[in-house]
């Protein structure tokens, strides 16, 4: 009798335990308008049901999606998108971008595209040492390396120059590249702070929000950009570890001009998020010029309350036609992105994708397989590259090359902070695709085999944990 009761007991509190789960999960999903993917909802409601004592503590620390602020700058919404037909330099990519709340579309004075590691640094280096009263620098991964002693000294060097030099790293990625010595750059009088730290955040369910931006921001006048961590192997490389680091093919750019003051407002709202600091910085007005706008600057990721570039990205592939040139390190898209690109493939439209033959992530490489069959079984080509390749670019028609620091995987278009740039000059948009071409230079074309069922299980099973928390 008392063992019944006992049992009945706990089932009793199990039946309350996984009812709370399951409330809290809904309140919070309709709360903050959290839109998952079925496969994401259909994962955490399960988990919760049948696991609430260590699904509740995962999703209270990396349930959230989204975390939208209320913008302060020029970029608040104004309510009313910009239509093409109102305004005939507005093109219909730009056009939807307004109707995201994005920043409007813009100009540069100067932009150079980053052919290797040693221009990419040589461009970073000059434009640091260019700065004459402010250098904001927000990135992922910092290197405790070759590249990142030298990145050091030079910030340490405009510190005593009177250069206010603030570093904003991600949380998590702060200690992927080694050891940040915090202590040290204070001394010197540069200010540091980690976006949501996964050990000290006071924000509860952000853990798993990283800030993979990267930006480098002079005088908020010339910014540096792209898919480069400021590590070595995203550079040139650095033979002196006793574990040598290989060069990465990446890609990365410059620009000067209106853009840049675009993205040091970006930083402002990202630094006054990861410090909880009030914002004291002047925005900047919107330009009264827009007859010509070449560039736009696209933020992505939780504090955006849609999801901007995954929008972006299926409008332009629905509508391509004649050609989709993509590079990505890792490709993992989600089933109407995957469409997307298929039904273009089919309909005629040239896919061309860019892969590293074997990325650093062996979870990413196996989870792309299934996308990548049924890419090449409509017509599309994925070339697969011998080397590492960590850039992110996509060019489509001769209307948009979209470069920066998202990749083409869920992690990025649902889960990450990114920012992109949007190129609408012919002569630029070109530029990427010969970027682009270059690198397939060497590279073997993917050949489609038919799985087993133990390896479709595998790569089913992969793609559904690894990729939806």
């Amino acid at each position: 009798m008392l063992s019944d009761l006992l049992a009945w007991n706990l089932i009793s509190l199990h039946g309350l335990v996984t009812t709370l789960a399951l409330g809290i999960y809904l309140t919070a999903s309709h709360a903050r308008k959290q839109h998952r993917h079925p496969s994401a909802a259909i994962a955490w409601f399960l988990s919760l049901a049948l696991i609430p004592y260590v699904a509740l503590p995962l999703y209270l620390l990396f349930g959230s999606r989204k975390v939208t602020r209320r913008l302060s700058g020029p970029h608040a919404p104004a309510g009313v998108p910009i239509r093409s037909q109102d305004h005939p330099a507005c093109s219909r990519i730009q056009s939807l971008a307004c109707a995201l709340n994005l920043p409007p579309a813009s100009s540069y004075d100067h932009f150079e595209l980053h052919e290797d590691g040693r221009h990419a640094r040589q461009s970073l280096m000059a434009l640091i040492d260019s700065a004459t009263s402010t250098l904001d620098i927000c990135m992922f991964v910092i290197g405790n390396d070759v590249l990142g002693q030298e990145l050091m000294a030079h910030l340490f060097q405009k510190a005593q120059q009177g250069v206010q030099v603030r570093l904003l790293v991600d949380g998590v990625g702060a200690y992927l590249g080694g050891h940040l010595n915090v202590r040290a750059l204070a001394v010197a009088g540069i200010r540091v702070a980690k976006f949501v730290s996964p050990f000290q955040s006071a924000l509860p369910g952000r853990t798993n929000l990283r800030n993979h931006r990267k930006m480098v921001i002079a005088d908020g006048t010339q910014v540096w950009m792209g898919g480069r961590n400021l590590a070595a192997e995203y550079f040139e490389g650095d033979p002196a570890l006793l574990r040598a680091k290989a060069a990465w093919t990446d890609l990365s750019f410059d620009l000067s001009g209106a853009i840049a003051r675009q993205a040091q407002d970006q930083f402002h709202q990202d630094w006054a998020f990861a410090t909880q600091e009030q914002r004291t910085d002047l925005a900047h007005p919107p330009e009264a010029n827009r007859s010509s706008p070449t560039v736009q600057l696209l933020p992505s990721g939780p504090d955006q309350t849609e999801d901007t570039l995954y929008t972006l990205l299926l409008s332009s592939c629905f509508a391509a036609q004649n050609r989709i040139l993509a590079v990505s390190p890792y490709f993992v898209p989600d089933a109407t992105l995957q469409m997307a690109l298929t039904l273009a493939a089919r309909r005629g439209v040239l896919v061309d994708l860019i892969l590293p033959r074997q990325s650093n992530h062996r979870l990413a490489d196996m989870a792309r397989h299934a996308t990548l069959r049924e890419l090449a079984a409509s017509g599309a080509r994925v070339w697969l590259v011998p080397e590492m390749i960590h850039a992110k670019a996509v060019v489509i028609d001769d209307e948009i090359a979209l470069a920066g620091s998202a990749n083409l995987d869920e992690r990025s278009l649902f889960l990450n902070y990114e920012v992109m740039v949007a190129f609408y000059k012919p002569t630029d948009i070109e530029q990427f695709s010969q970027w682009m071409a270059r690198r397939r230079q060497g590279a073997q074309g993917y050949e489609a085999k038919p799985p087993g069922l133990l390896r479709e299980l595998g790569e089913g099973m992969v793609r559904w944990l690894a990729f939806q928390l």
